[in-house]
């Protein structure tokens, strides 16, 4: 958990980390709730991305620029397949995940989301 961030970066975040944990060339299946992390990966949205230099249209940015850049990486690097299922839909490894992420969450001693910190920037005009 970090003190201020948003509920996509950690879902990201957590695809990530579980990706990093395993060695290249490994066969995977990331399994989530998040239709922003499973629909980036598989409709090729975070792709489009990176090949815009991480922007969405010519005036706006791309958000979680940072975790797409390491998603990718990650992902390039193993052989993964993204499926989303429902949360809270009963699913017994989603709803412990559900618990951890909570916990983590309302943990005490939070990390700070630099990359959110950066990202909440207001842009200069001059």
């Amino acid at each position: 958990g970090f003190r201020r961030t948003t509920n996509n970066r950690m879902e990201v975040l957590a695809c990530i980390v579980g990706l990093e944990t395993l060695k290249p060339e490994t066969d995977v299946v990331v399994i989530s709730d998040s239709k922003y992390a499973v629909n980036a990966m598989t409709k090729g949205w975070a792709k489009k991305w990176r090949a815009k230099n991480w922007t969405r249209t010519p005036t706006e940015p791309a958000k979680n620029a940072d975790l797409w850049k390491r998603m990718l990486e990650v992902s390039d690097e193993r052989k993964v397949t993204f499926r989303w299922v429902k949360g809270h839909a009963g699913t017994e490894e989603n709803e412990r995940c559900d618990v951890l992420a909570v916990a983590a969450a309302n943990g005490q001693d939070l990390q700070e989301d630099t990359g959110f910190a950066e990202e909440s920037k207001p842009l200069s005009l001059f």
